[in-house]
C-alpha cells in the first residue's frame, strides 16, 4: 500500500508541477505582451502631457495595473520585489501623463527584466514559413484587418476599437515579431482581438512574421537585401532568428540609423531564410545572456546574474543541445559542466576575477560548439552514426529494466502478467508519438520543462527500482525465493502488482523515448534524413538482438542466481537514475547548483555536483545496508 501511495503521489506531483510550470510561463508571456502593447500604444493616449484619447488612457492605466498584479502573483523570487517597484514606477509615470518615450522605455525595460528573472522561450523552433503565414492571415485575419493590412476589412466598421492597421509604419517600428505572435496566441484584452489558440505554434509564428511585411515596400526590401549582403554591422546586430523575433525596428535604428534599420527589417520580414545562414551564431542568445549575467554580477546584483546564467543555458544552449550531443557529445558535456560551475560561483558570490575567467572559458566552448553546429548538416555519415548512437544509448537503459521484468515473470512462472509489462512499454512508445506531435504542432516544450520532466521521471524510476532491487535481493538469499515461488504458484499476482508492473515499464521506457524524440527532432531536416532513418533502422535491429540475447541468457540462470544478479542490476540503475534526476533538476533551476571539479560519467549518472553525488552515495549506502541485512542468517536476526 505504501508503495502504491508513493507511486501515485509522485505521478500526481509530476503532473501538477508540469501544469504549474506551463501556467506560470503563460502568465509571464501575458505580462510581457501587456508591457509591449503599452510601450507601443501609449503615444496614442497622451501627447505633450495631455490626454488626447481618454478611453486609450484609461486602458493604459488598466493594463499597467494588470501587469503589476500578475507580477505579484508569479513565483516568489528575490528579484520579484524589484520588478514590482519598476512596475509601480511605470504606473506613476502614466498617472503623471509623462512623455511617451519615457513611458515606453520603462515598459520595455520592465519587460526585458521580467524575462531575465522568469525565462521563457521567445523564439520559434524553426524558421517561419511566409507562404503559410499569408494563408493563415487570409483565413483568420483579413476579415477585420483587410486584405492588405490597412485595418479596413469587411468587419472593421462593426468593431470598437478599430482593428490595427499593420501598414502604419510608426506603430510597426515599435513592434517585434514576438509581440505579434503573443497577440495571436493570447488575444488583446479590451479589444475584439481573440486568442487563436486553435492554431499551431508554426501557424502563429508564420502569421506573425507575415504581418511585418505590410509596413514596408519593395524598394525598402531591395535596399535591405543589399545592406544585409554588404554590411557586417547589420548582420552582427541581427544575429539570428532568436534575436530577430525580439528586435524592433526602433531598437535597430539606434545602431544602424532610421533608413538602414527600416530597409533591413523590410528585407528580413520578407526573407526569414536569410537568418538561417550561417549557423555559426547558433549560440548567440546564450552568449548574450552570459555576458548580461557577468555585467549584473559586476553591478552587485548576484540574483540577476544567477537568473541570467540559468537563462543562458535553458534558452540559449538547450535548444541546440540535442544536435550538439549527436555530433560531439563530449563538447556538450564540457559546456554543461562549465555552466554548472559558473552558476555555482555566482551562488557562492566568488571574486569577480573567477566569475570572468569562468565566463571566458564558456565563451570559448560556445565558439567550438558553433563550429560543430555550422557543419552539422553536411555529413551524412555523421548523421547515420549520430542516429544509431542516440537510439542505442537511450534504448539500452530502458531495455535493461523491461527485459529484467520479463525474465523475472518467466522465471516465476507468471506469464499471465506479461501483457501488463508489454502494455506498459508499448503504451510508452505511443505516448512518445503523442509527445512528438504535441511538441511539433501544438506547443513548444521549453528547456526548463524538458529538464523537469526528465528529472522527475528519473527520480520516480529510481525510487521504484530501489524498492524492487531490495525486494529481489531479499528473495535471492537463504532460500527465500523457493518460498516465494511456492506462494505465487498457488495464486496469480493481484491486480495492484500487475498495474505496478505496467507503471514501471511505462515510466522506464517513456523517459527514454521523451529524450530520444528531442534528439531526433534536432537532427531532422538538415538534408540527411535518409541517413538518420538508416541509423534508426540499424539501431532497432541492434536493440532487438540485444533483447533476444538477454532473454536467452537469463532463462539459463538458476532462479536464485537470477534474483541475485537482477537485484544488483536494478539497484545500480536506481543509483544511475538518481544522479541523472538531480542533474536535470539542477539544470532546470529546481535544485541549487553545487558544481565541483570531478570527472563526468554520464553513462553512470555521475555528474560533478556535490548534491548529485551525495544523493547517489545515500542511495548506494541504502542498497548496501539492505543487501547486507538480507544476507545475514535468520538466526542472527532473530537473536537480536
Amino acid at each position: 500500500m505504501a508503495r502504491k501511495i508513493l507511486t501515485a503521489g509522485l505521478i500526481l506531483f509530476s503532473m501538477v508541477a508540469s501544469g504549474a510550470a506551463s501556467a506560470a510561463e503563460a502568465d509571464v508571456r501575458r505580462v510581457w505582451q501587456i508591457l509591449d502593447y503599452l510601450a507601443v500604444d501609449y503615444s496614442g493616449a497622451v501627447q505633450d502631457g495631455k490626454i488626447v484619447a481618454q478611453s486609450e488612457y484609461d486602458e493604459m492605466r488598466e493594463f499597467a495595473k494588470t501587469a503589476h498584479d500578475k507580477i505579484a502573483a508569479l513565483e516568489d523570487k528575490p528579484e520579484r520585489a524589484t520588478l514590482l517597484r519598476e512596475s509601480e514606477a511605470l504606473q506613476a509615470e502614466i498617472a503623471a501623463k509623462s512623455d511617451a518615450t519615457k513611458v515606453g522605455g520603462l515598459a520595455k525595460a520592465l519587460a526585458n527584466h521580467l524575462i531575465a528573472v522568469y525565462p521563457v522561450p521567445l523564439a520559434p523552433t524553426a524558421l517561419p514559413d511566409l507562404k503559410l503565414g499569408a494563408s493563415v492571415y487570409a483565413a483568420n485575419c483579413a476579415a477585420c484587418h483587410g486584405a492588405s493590412g490597412n485595418g479596413d476589412g469587411p468587419l472593421a466598421k462593426q468593431l470598437d476599437p478599430k482593428p490595427i492597421a499593420f501598414t502604419d509604419h510608426d506603430r510597426a517600428r515599435q513592434r517585434s515579431v514576438f509581440a505579434l505572435y503573443q497577440a495571436a496566441s493570447q488575444g488583446i484584452a479590451g479589444t475584439a482581438m481573440p486568442a487563436f489558440g486553435q492554431l499551431s505554434e508554426e501557424d502563429r509564428w508564420a502569421v506573425a512574421m507575415y504581418l511585418g511585411t505590410f509596413a514596408h515596400d519593395d524598394k525598402q526590401r531591395e535596399q535591405g537585401q543589399r545592406i544585409w549582403k554588404e554590411s557586417d554591422k547589420a548582420r552582427s546586430e541581427v544575429s539570428g532568428i532568436d534575436h530577430f523575433v525580439r528586435l524592433t525596428e526602433s531598437e535597430l535604428a539606434g545602431a544602424l540609423g532610421e533608413a538602414q534599420a527600416a530597409a533591413t527589417m523590410a528585407y528580413l520580414h520578407a526573407h526569414p531564410e536569410a537568418l538561417a545562414a550561417p549557423r555559426a551564431n547558433s549560440l548567440t542568445l546564450a552568449r548574450e545572456r552570459l555576458h548580461q549575467s557577468v555585467d549584473a554580477f559586476k553591478a552587485g546584483k548576484p540574483k540577476d546574474a544567477a537568473e541570467l546564467a540559468l537563462s543562458s543555458y535553458l534558452d540559449g544552449v538547450e535548444p541546440y543541445e540535442q544536435a550538439l550531443a549527436a555530433r560531439e557529445g563530449s563538447l556538450k558535456d564540457q559546456i554543461e559542466v562549465a555552466m554548472g560551475q559558473y552558476r555555482s560561483l555566482i551562488a557562492s558570490e566568488a571574486p569577480l576575477q573567477e566569475i570572468e575567467a569562468s565566463a571566458a572559458k564558456i565563451d570559448g566552448l560556445f565558439d567550438a560548439a558553433d563550429q560543430v553546429l555550422a557543419s552539422a548538416g553536411a555529413d551524412s555519415t555523421a548523421a547515420f552514426f549520430g542516429s544509431l548512437t542516440i537510439l542505442l544509448r537511450e534504448g539500452i537503459e530502458a531495455l535493461l529494466v523491461v527485459v529484467a521484468m520479463i525474465a523475472f515473470l518467466r522465471q516465476a512462472k507468471r506469464p499471465d502478467v506479461l501483457p501488463y509489462v508489454h502494455a506498459g512499454w508499448i503504451g510508452a512508445l505511443g505516448a512518445g508519438g503523442v509527445t512528438w506531435a504535441i511538441a511539433t504542432y501544438a506547443v513548444s516544450i521549453s528547456g526548463a520543462n524538458r529538464e523537469v520532466t526528465e528529472g522527475l521521471s528519473s527520480l520516480f524510476a529510481a525510487i521504484v527500482l530501489l524498492s524492487v532491487g531490495i525486494w529481489m535481493h531479499q528473495k535471492s538469499v537463504a532460500g527465500q525465493w523457493q518460498a516465494y515461488l511456492r506462494e505465487r504458484m498457488s495464486a496469480a499476482l493481484n491486480r495492484r502488482s500487475a498495474f505496478f508492473m505496467f507503471g514501471l515499464a511505462f515510466v522506464a521506457v517513456y523517459r527514454e523515448v521523451f529524450e530520444t524524440i528531442l534528439f531526433y527532432a534536432a537532427l531532422w531536416g538538415q538534408g540527411n534524413d535518409g541517413a538518420i532513418l538508416a541509423g534508426l533502422g540499424v539501431g532497432v535491429l541492434c536493440l532487438a538482438l540485444i533483447t533476444v540475447l538477454l532473454l536467452r541468457y537469463s532463462a539459463r540462470l538458476p532462479i536464485g542466481k537470477f534474483f541475485s544478479v537482477s537485484s544488483w542490476l536494478v539497484a545500480i540503475l536506481a543509483v544511475v537514475l538518481t544522479g541523472k534526476g538531480v542533474a536535470a533538476l539542477q539544470e532546470a533551476g529546481w535544485i541549487a547548483p553545487s558544481a565541483l571539479s570531478a570527472p563526468r560519467l554520464e553513462v553512470l549518472g555521475v555528474y560533478p555536483s556535490v548534491i548529485g553525488l551525495t544523493a547517489q552515495g545515500a542511495v548506494l549506502l541504502l542498497v548496501v545496508a539492505f543487501f547486507l541485512r538480507n544476507a545475514r542468517p535468520k538466526t542472527a536476526i532473530a537473536a537480536r
